[in-house]
């Protein structure tokens, strides 16, 4: 099939791809049933932090509510929750919006 060739290019056109790679955040809440000291135990225990952060971590969810304890692939926030909730500890999940 003979044609003439165009005459202009157009550019492709940019789409934003949100995929379930985007950070994820890992939220722990505050309750009225663990304590303090149990709460940094179960931080320091699933994810290694130190006595230090740990307990930093504590005190924002006991001052402020609630406390962003992790963050990364949606599958990974996944796995986090579940085993904060197998712990006893009040956790959800959320997309990060930064």
């Amino acid at each position: 099939m003979a044609g003439s060739a165009p005459s202009t290019i157009e550019a492709p056109v940019e789409e934003t791809v949100v995929g379930t790679d985007t950070p994820w955040l890992v939220i722990v809440w505050n309750d009225p049933v663990n304590l303090q000291n149990y709460v940094v135990m179960v931080l320091q225990k699933l994810f290694g932090y130190s006595l230090e952060k740990a307990t930093r971590l504590m005190l924002e969810v006991h001052n402020d509510g609630k406390s962003v304890v992790s963050h990364g692939t949606r599958e990974k926030a996944e796995i986090d929750v579940a085993r904060l909730h197998a712990a006893g500890l009040w956790a959800t999940m959320e997309r990060d919006r930064a």
